[in-house]
C-alpha cells in the first residue's frame, strides 16, 4: 500500500483560512476513505488515490464547499517526499529556516532568476524537480521578499511550504 499526503496551502494561518481538522477528517471520509492529519497547517494523510489529480480538485472543492476556503492541494507521495529529502541543496541549514516549497507542477522558465533578484541576504533558493527548496536564513519567512504573490507570479504555478522538520515528520507518517 503506498500513502501519500496532500498538502493544503495557508489554512489556519494567523485565524484565517479556517479548516477545522477533525471536521475535515470526518468530511473526508467518503471520498478518500481513513485518513488522518499531522498539525493544524493542512497535512492530510492518505492511502495514495487511484486517480491523484481528480482526488485534489475533489478535495479542493470539499474543502470550498465545507469550509469556504479555496485552497490549493498537492499530493506528494511518500517516495517523492524521501526522494525531496535526499536531494535537498541545502546541507547545514537551520532546521526551522529551510523550507520546501512543493509545487502543483513544473515552474516557469525563468522562475528561479526572478525570484533570485528578491532574496534578501543569506537566503538562498533551489529548484529540485517540483520542489523549491528555500532557505530563509537568520531573518527567516517574516523577513523574506518571497512574498505569496511575488512566488506566484515568477514561479507561474501554486506550492505551498513545509519546513525540513514537517517534511520529515510526514515522510515518516506515510511510510
Amino acid at each position: 500500500m503506498t500513502r501519500s499526503v496532500l498538502l493544503l496551502r495557508a489554512v489556519n494561518v494567523s485565524g484565517r483560512n479556517r479548516v477545522p481538522m477533525a471536521e475535515l477528517r470526518e468530511a473526508l471520509v467518503p471520498v478518500l476513505g481513513e485518513v488522518s492529519t499531522y498539525i493544524a497547517s493542512g497535512n492530510i494523510l492518505c492511502e495514495h488515490p487511484d486517480d491523484p489529480a481528480s482526488a485534489c480538485q475533489e478535495v479542493r472543492a470539499l474543502i470550498a464547499r465545507e469550509f469556504g476556503v479555496d485552497t490549493p492541494v498537492i499530493l506528494r507521495t511518500h517516495e517523492a517526499l524521501v526522494r525531496a529529502l535526499q536531494a535537498h541543496p541545502f546541507s547545514g541549514a537551520t532546521e526551522k529556516m529551510l523550507h520546501a516549497m512543493f509545487l502543483e507542477g513544473p515552474a516557469a522558465l525563468g522562475a528561479v532568476e526572478a525570484l533570485q533578484q528578491r532574496l534578501v541576504a543569506g537566503e538562498r533558493i533551489a529548484l529540485v524537480g517540483d520542489d523549491l527548496w528555500i532557505d530563509y536564513a537568520e531573518g527567516g519567512v517574516h523577513s523574506t521578499k518571497l512574498t505569496k504573490v511575488v512566488l506566484d507570479r515568477a514561479l507561474g504555478v501554486a506550492g505551498t511550504a513545509r519546513n525540513l522538520r514537517t517534511v520529515r515528520k510526514i515522510a515518516e507518517l506515510t511510510a
